[in-house]
């Protein structure tokens, strides 16, 4: 059973790699015939992951009609500011299950990925993928636990299948609303962790801000219909904390640039890679003041991204805000 992969930048190729490591037979579609050519000559990503070889059953294609063509299920890990664009010709060149890789919170409509992924696809083959996961050591086989999600666990767990590299666990959930918004907020977290960790704030400013960044993000998951367990779990929690202290994270080191003075436009400039964290920041400050829900810290990061506010001013003005009781 074929599975082709859309978007072959690093996340995109490491989930390529999982799903052909057992020989499945999987095509991965790079932005043009260029980028394609390049990747399977070199048999890698020379680009994001030089030096790990690709599967012999993985194949890299720029031509989209290729990549789709008899696919049993395909996986979107494009940005997520790509995916409404890309949803509708998946949805019509494969009748299997469509699994987003991708992670973002609308900042006009608060749109999350599981609605932007069933309004394009439909309910019944719409599947989240998303948990602690750095690219890099997923397609090194370092062992890796990510969650699945869908409607039904019997979706979740069907297309989990397809995905039977031993050294990447899945685990299944039906709460699609707090896979994605755990998956979607924690990167605006790890900004502000990340401008921490730049303005060497110590170690006990950094386990505030995951802490008290785990509260925010319950707090407005919870008011859009999730489920308090789930950000508990791989998607919320894991997530969260592997995002805001591990060093290969991009919203973690977008936030070290922004201590550092550098204007958001420079900050990402230098990153190379979208931070999904930046917009998602205004979609969760929006959200959060439509449901009337506290999220001091990510208000913060957005006012810091929109230039409104220094990284050391955000916080002095956090740590003066009037004590309150912790739950």
């Amino acid at each position: 059973m074929t599975v082709s992969v859309i978007g072959a930048g690093s996340w995109g190729t490491a989930l390529a790699m999982v799903l052909a490591r057992h020989g499945r037979e999987v095509r991965l579609l790079a932005r043009d015939a260029e980028k394609a050519a390049r990747m399977q000559q070199a048999r890698c990503n020379l680009t994001y992951l030089p030096g790990i070889n690709f599967p012999a059953s993985l194949r890299v294609t720029g031509d989209a009609d290729d990549a789709l063509d008899g696919a049993a299920a395909v996986v979107v890990a494009t940005p997520c500011s790509a995916a409404g664009d890309i949803l509708p010709v998946v949805s019509s060149a494969c009748a299997g299950p469509v699994i987003a890789a991708f992670k973002g919170l609308d900042p006009v409509s608060f749109e999350r990925t599981d609605e932007l992924l069933k309004r394009h696809v439909g309910r019944d083959r719409s599947v989240l993928l998303s948990g602690p996961s750095f690219a890099l050591e997923v397609a090194q086989g370092l062992p890796t636990a990510i969650t699945i999600a869908a409607d039904t666990l019997d979706l979740a767990q069907r297309a989990g299948a397809f995905f039977d590299d031993t050294a990447f666990r899945i685990y299944s959930s039906d709460d699609m609303a707090g896979v994605a918004l755990g998956g979607a907020l924690k990167n605006v977290i790890a900004i502000a962790a990340g401008i921490a960790a730049g303005l060497k704030l110590g170690h006990n400013a950094e386990s505030a801000v995951v802490t008290r960044g785990l509260a925010e993000l319950m707090r407005l998951a919870e008011a859009a219909g999730a489920r308090r367990e789930t950000l508990m779990g791989l998607s919320g929690l894991g997530d969260l904390v592997l995002t805001c202290t591990g060093e290969l994270s991009r919203n973690r080191r977008l936030g070290m640039a922004l201590a550092e003075g550098l204007k958001p436009d420079a900050a990402q400039a230098r990153i190379g890679q979208v931070a999904e964290g930046v917009r998602t920041a205004a979609a969760a400050h929006a959200m959060a003041k439509a449901v009337q829900v506290d999220v001091p810290l990510m208000e913060a990061v957005n006012m810091v991204l929109l230039g409104r506010l220094e990284a050391a001013g955000a916080v002095s003005r956090l740590m003066a805000r009037p004590e309150r009781s912790e739950f």
